[in-house]
């Protein structure tokens, strides 16, 4: 018996590309750092929300590569000078990825309380029925 992949099914047209998105997602390598948040906000919106404390919004950078909303931060190098005793608040600069389905748009972003939210809402397509006409041939 042969096993069909799920982009491959033979029911499944045009569903090429859900394999490599699902591998690219395996791929991104997320750490755990930050820590992060999604909620349904409503029937048809999204908040993603970062745990970024330390960072400001200069520090930040949202952008959507490739059907993928991207969040990368790094902080300036402040350190210079300091003797820490103890360092237990990360500094480190991070980067993660979120695969977006068709349709979902990245709305605006806010920073408050060392948490940044990012709201994503989604296009409801109207159903519509087409028929189509059979030519004889």
């Amino acid at each position: 018996m042969t096993k069909l992949a799920l982009g491959t099914h033979p029911f499944l047209l045009g569903f090429e590309q859900l394999e490599r998105l699902v591998e690219r997602t395996a791929k991104t390598g997320n750490d755990g750092y930050p820590p992060y948040n999604i909620e349904q906000t409503s029937e048809n919106s999204y908040r993603i929300t970062l745990a970024v404390a330390g960072f400001s919004e200069n520090d930040l950078a949202i952008t959507v590569e490739d059907s993928s909303l991207v969040i990368r931060g790094r902080q300036n190098d402040e350190a210079e000078g300091r003797v820490y005793l103890h360092r237990g608040i990360a500094a480190r600069q991070f980067q993660r990825s979120f695969v977006l389905a068709d349709g979902v748009d990245v709305g605006e972003a806010t920073i408050e309380n060392g948490l940044l939210h990012v709201d994503l809402t989604r296009a409801v397509p109207d159903r519509v029925v087409q028929t189509i006409n059979i030519r004889k041939g």
